[in-house]
């Protein structure tokens, strides 16, 4: 990749980049980053353009040849939807399937059935957990908020009590677990092992989970006691079906790409040989796309047939499934786009020098980025693409399994305080039926919650593994 500035030739010639070399790089960083900001809170652009717009202004205050930069911003575009574009367009054609065929509906209602009123909290984490997996966040709470409405209203139930563990069980898994767009993409960057981020992830995110939504829940009940809205609840998918799936189907599909992928971490372990026969064949039907491919395949036979959908009705499902997430796959390639002009611009070698002066915890250092990127653009996943970028080099001399905890800090600090410049902050509010300072009680704070308590866990874990 041919570099953009002369700080970078320091770096290829394993030289120190000097302190004017790091202050400018830093005024670049800071100025391209606060472009980004801008356009996406002041002016209400998109953030594809705002990343685009932004890569180009901070080649341009770096001092970078523009064609240059447009080499690196394009190839790091186009690396990452080579990477992870097919991943989320398979997962979003999964969550379809689930959310059309009834398949999530069978998922609640066979564990609100067996749930008592006490272990109603757990169980709305349960569900929002599993139904999570496959789902992208705005997705997942459109899926989810007529059950904790319904809940909240038949039971008698304070709606935070219910809601906000909903809610904690979508947000871990968007911030922590494969395949959502914003772990894989960080997975990409820094090169880390996916298996191995997924069982680590699920590890941190059980405690964190737990204690954001169960447990503040009783917190948020208090603070804000406000009734179900009765004009919030739609019609759910499954009402105008004559069937559905089976709960073991729909679950086994839904677990499906999980368990091949953490079967192949598991024998990557276990046997060690690359050149092994059980290895070789995990290495296949582990992989990603293979994973997810299989559940989408699988799912047409366990949840659109049995729904009763015809080949055509399967057809325009995919069509349907893959729409939305245009958007999506914009965002996240324009942010591989934005890393590797950062890469490029000999930024990553600058972090990674200032963390051994400072004598600052990689770990760390990723999760404060991601933090502060997450509260000047309101957005998780550019959030975590922008401070993937920065903090890769710091991956290269890294275990395995530390490489993987770098991919979480990064999904922790990204969830950090949602406040008024986050979709997903009036999202919960107008569902809710909420004002602004009852949203910041409950939501904002329990995602503040859970990028704390991630972040806590993962330093913790950096210490024992």
């Amino acid at each position: 990749m041919t570099r953009l500035s002369v700080e970078m030739l320091a770096a290829e010639t394993a030289e120190p980049i000097t302190s004017a070399g790091h202050a400018q790089l830093g005024v670049a960083v800071l100025l391209g980053i606060a472009v980004i900001v801008l356009l996406i809170t002041k002016f209400k652009l998109h953030a594809f353009l705002a990343l685009t717009i932004g890569s180009l202004a901070l080649g341009a205050f770096a001092g970078a040849p523009l064609d240059k930069v447009i080499t690196s911003f394009t190839s790091g575009l186009g690396s990452t939807v080579a990477g992870v574009g097919v991943l989320i367009a398979l997962g979003a054609i999964l969550g379809k399937m689930l959310a059309d065929s009834g398949g999530a509906d069978q998922i609640v209602d066979t564990i609100l059935a067996k749930a008592s009123k006490r272990s109603m909290p757990w169980a709305m984490v349960l569900i929002a957990s599993v139904v999570g997996l496959p789902l992208f966040f705005e997705v997942g709470i459109v899926l989810l908020i007529p059950v904790v409405l319904m809940v909240a209203k038949r039971g008698n139930y304070s709606l935070m009590r219910i809601g906000v563990p909903a809610l904690a069980g979508l947000s871990v898994m968007h911030g922590l677990v494969p395949p959502h767009p914003g772990p894989l993409v960080a997975i990409d960057a820094v090169q880390a092992n996916l298996g191995v981020t997924l069982a680590l992830g699920v590890l941190v995110a059980i405690p964190t989970v737990i204690i954001a939504g169960p447990v503040f829940s009783k917190f948020a009940a208090r603070w804000v006691d406000v009734p179900a809205p009765d004009r919030m609840i739609p019609q759910r998918a499954s009402e105008e079906l004559r069937r559905r799936p089976g709960f073991g189907a729909t679950l086994a599909t839904v677990l499906l790409p999980v368990v091949l992928m953490l079967a192949k971490a598991l024998v990557d372990i276990i046997v060690d040989d690359p050149g092994h026969l059980v290895q070789r064949v995990f290495d296949v039907v582990g992989s990603p796309l293979i994973a997810l491919l299989a559940a989408v395949i699988v799912g047409m036979f366990t949840l659109g047939m049995p729904a009763g959908f015809s080949k055509e009705r399967l057809s325009q499902l995919v069509e349907k499934g893959l729409a939305p997430i245009a958007g999506v796959l914009l965002i996240v390639g324009a942010g591989g786009g934005f890393k590797q002009t950062l890469v490029d611009s000999g930024v990553g070698r600058m972090i990674l020098e200032i963390s051994d002066d400072w004598s600052i915890p990689a770990l760390l250092l990723a999760w404060l980025i991601a933090v502060a990127i997450r509260l000047a653009t309101g957005s998780a996943t550019v959030a975590t693409v922008s401070a993937a970028g920065l903090v890769a080099p710091l991956a290269a001399d890294m275990s395995t399994t530390h490489a993987a905890l770098l991919v979480l800090a990064i999904g922790a600090g990204s969830l950090f305080f949602s406040h008024v410049n986050d979709a997903g902050f009036w999202l919960v509010k107008e569902y809710f039926g909420l004002n602004v300072g009852q949203t910041v009680k409950t939501w904002s704070l329990m995602e503040t919650i859970i990028s704390v308590v991630a972040g806590a866990l993962v330093l913790l874990l950096s210490l024992i593994i």
